[in-house]
């Protein structure tokens, strides 16, 4: 599925998104999860700015 999605961020539709991954820890059993998005470039600073 990986694969799929960056090779779809590379084409000229795209280049306008970028996919961000932000790793949490959970509380109960202290391993680790991973959030994936594609959301705008304009807002990545935005997703990483908010505490989820």
């Amino acid at each position: 599925m990986a694969k799929k999605v960056v090779a779809t961020l590379k084409t000229d539709t795209g280049k306008g998104f970028a996919k961000v991954i932000r790793m949490k820890k959970s509380e109960k059993s202290g391993a680790y999860t991973f959030d994936e998005d594609i959301i705008a470039s304009d807002k990545v600073k935005d997703f990483f700015a908010e505490k989820k």
